[in-house]
């Protein structure tokens, strides 16, 4: 059974509302594309695994997506974790195409595509580590300790996968995305130790979920790029023009000329994923181009906002 879902990465809608807020001609949109590119490849990548998880035995095996877990000193994800009554994995997911050389000397990823090498982080290296910090986090937490063990997942499944053939690691932890319920139940078939207790696979699963935290982090200050460099204003959802004039109740696109009552909504989301999860009154009206504190007003109220302070000093929770 899934017991935490995978989410669409806070990464990802960073980056979109981004690119919705830079001058076309800003230096950084280009690396902030490719970032963008890259992200939404392992994304696909890995909701590309959850048909073939599907063939498991529900009541047998524990998922928990994009699980986030402060070790002793660092954080550290997992792409997908499978817990069942013999063990642990993890399971790292990559969409790569072209052709991929897992080098064993120099522990490198070599993709191969369009006459063009590039080379990656060696996934077995990742993987040593997450299962490292993963038995480290059972025993300070006081969890059952449990057999660990990891496997990465292409998805792709045009990607061509090579491999020394003396590397003998390689050919038992890298398989395509649909050997991946075989491989599974072959790794289980493998343990010749006790079955966990069901009741600590379930103190297990539920200190997980209660240990997660999810990443946040400011999208500005990895790119280094100041908040004055940010478009201000609302855009049309039709065309993208911006910024939109507010005219009697209403938000109109001077191109288009589509008219939306609730056009603000968005770039208040934006504002959050952009600057901070709180707004006050004048900093909505700085970001809306609109200069009436009654119109701001209106407009937070209408949100129900949580908030503190009063009057002037009020502060609304972007929740």
């Amino acid at each position: 059974m899934i017991l935490k879902h995978r989410e669409f990465p806070l990464t990802i809608e960073k980056l979109e509302a981004l690119l919705l807020r830079l001058p076309l001609k800003h230096p950084k949109i280009p690396i902030i594309i490719e970032d963008l590119k890259k992200r939404m490849a392992g994304y696909r990548g890995e909701e590309a695994i959850d048909y073939y998880l599907s063939f498991l035995e529900e009541k047998d095996y524990y998922i928990f997506h994009d699980i986030r877990l402060k070790g002793k000193n660092h954080y550290f994800q997992i792409d997908t974790l499978i817990l069942t009554r013999k063990m642990a994995i993890i399971i790292e997911v990559k969409n790569i195409s072209g052709t991929i050389y897992f080098d064993p000397i120099f522990k490198q990823l070599i993709q191969t595509k369009d006459q063009t090498e590039k080379a990656y982080q060696y996934p077995l290296i990742q993987l040593e580590r997450q299962e490292s910090q993963l038995k480290e986090w059972l025993v300070n937490n006081n969890l059952k300790e449990m057999k660990i063990t990891s496997i990465v997942v292409i998805s792709n499944p045009s990607t061509v996968i090579r491999s020394s053939p003396d590397d003998q690691i390689i050919h038992h932890k890298v398989i395509r995305k649909e050997n991946l319920p075989t491989k599974i139940i072959q790794l289980e078939k493998s343990i010749n130790s006790p079955d966990l207790e069901e009741k600590e696979l379930k103190k297990i699963s539920r200190k997980l979920l209660k240990k997660h935290t999810n990443a946040d982090f400011s999208i500005l200050a990895r790119f280094k790029i100041n908040e004055s460099e940010i478009l201000n204003g609302v855009i049309c959802s039709s065309c993208n023009y911006l910024p939109l004039i507010r005219v009697k109740a209403n938000w109109h696109c001077p191109k288009c000329n589509r008219k939306d009552k609730q056009a603000h909504i968005q770039a208040i989301k934006e504002y959050k994923l952009l600057v901070k999860p709180t707004i006050s009154n004048a900093e909505l009206r700085y970001f809306l181009n609109i200069t009436s504190p009654a119109i701001a007003n209106r407009l937070l109220k209408a949100m129900n906002l949580r908030y503190t302070g009063s009057n002037k000093d009020r502060v609304y929770q972007l929740d």
